[in-house]
């Protein structure tokens, strides 16, 4: 005959209470909670506070853009009664903003092309290939990123003449190329290390070839940092005002940056403030679309390298 043994619960667990300076019981988790949701507050604000700062002087500009110069400066802040769409045509036509524009999508094109395609190549060796002097290679990337440009601008200007490249767009071109390359190859070699080497192994024991490996497996698994580090390439080439003043001296090839100076510098003594600010919103307006379109991307790059 069983015999079935008495069954003993476990004792039920004492509740703990905090008790107030002032001696009435209080929750424990009460304060955590009270301090993560000032903090949140906090945080929040700040982000506020900096969309404000950031989004205010852009709306600004584009409401500015379609008033007529006498209500530029009547009232700044007003909403435009009607909308003066002639400034923008009068700044892509009468101030050349057109053959600007033209350049400067050729020279960060070609510019933006040739520094993924070299920089992702010279990342992907540094990754994933151990030989003599890999390090020294990595570390003289490193260096690039911090050497000023401005001590580099006098015996640029001399290389870039002796090679017959000054004042023309191809020699700009090559000038970006080896501008944006430290920071590229710096980032992609960090991305690319963080990318799985069984497939492309597997593909190597499948009798793939390196250049297929590369252009065919690891470009498509590295496409969000390649995106990342294109968006930032693309606002530091676009915005640029320093290399193409020194490098680019011809009036008819004149990048957009350029352009704008220009554009202030005339328009300012003829008061066709309308204008400038058309030319202006031109310029911004291809940034803000190329965030605004792959700002997924950039956000999947940049924590891509956080996550393995």
């Amino acid at each position: 005959m069983k015999t079935t043994e008495p069954t003993t619960e476990p004792p039920a667990p004492v509740p703990v209470t905090v008790t107030k300076t002032d001696g009435t019981p209080g929750r424990p988790d009460a304060a955590p909670k009270s301090e993560g949701r000032v903090l949140n507050v906090f945080s929040h604000g700040l982000l506020v506070l900096w969309a404000v700062m950031v989004v205010l002087p852009l709306l600004w500009a584009v409401m500015t853009s379609f008033k007529d110069d006498r209500s530029i400066f009547s009232s700044p802040w007003a909403l435009p009664r009607t909308l003066h769409l002639d400034n923008w045509s009068r700044a892509w036509t009468e101030a050349n903003m057109s053959d600007y524009f033209l350049n400067t999508v050729l020279v960060v094109g070609g510019s933006l092309i040739g520094t993924l395609v070299l920089g992702s190549m010279a990342a992907y060796v540094l990754a994933r290939f151990d030989f003599p002097g890999n390090r020294f290679i990595y570390y003289l990337f490193i260096g690039g990123m911090s050497f000023p440009v401005m001590l580099a601008l006098v015996p640029l200007f001399y290389v870039v003449n002796n090679m017959g490249l000054l004042n023309t767009l191809h020699g700009l071109i090559l000038v970006y190329i080896a501008y944006s390359l430290p920071f590229t190859v710096f980032f992609l070699t960090a991305f690319f290390r963080t990318l799985p080497v069984s497939v492309a192994e597997a593909a190597f024991v499948d009798g793939a070839s390196h250049t297929r490996i590369f252009f065919q497996i690891m470009l498509p698994m590295a496409k969000p940092g390649l995106i990342s580090v294109g968006i930032f390439n693309f606002l530091g080439q676009w915005n640029q005002y320093m290399l193409p003043t020194v490098l680019n001296t011809d009036p008819d090839k004149r990048v957009l940056t350029q352009g704008l100076v220009q554009l202030a510098v005339s328009q300012g003594y003829k008061g066709d403030w309308s204008g400038l600010f058309a030319g202006l919103v031109m310029a911004m307006l291809p940034v803000l679309a190329a965030y605004i379109v792959f700002q997924r991307q950039v956000v999947q790059g940049l924590t891509a390298g956080a996550l393995k």
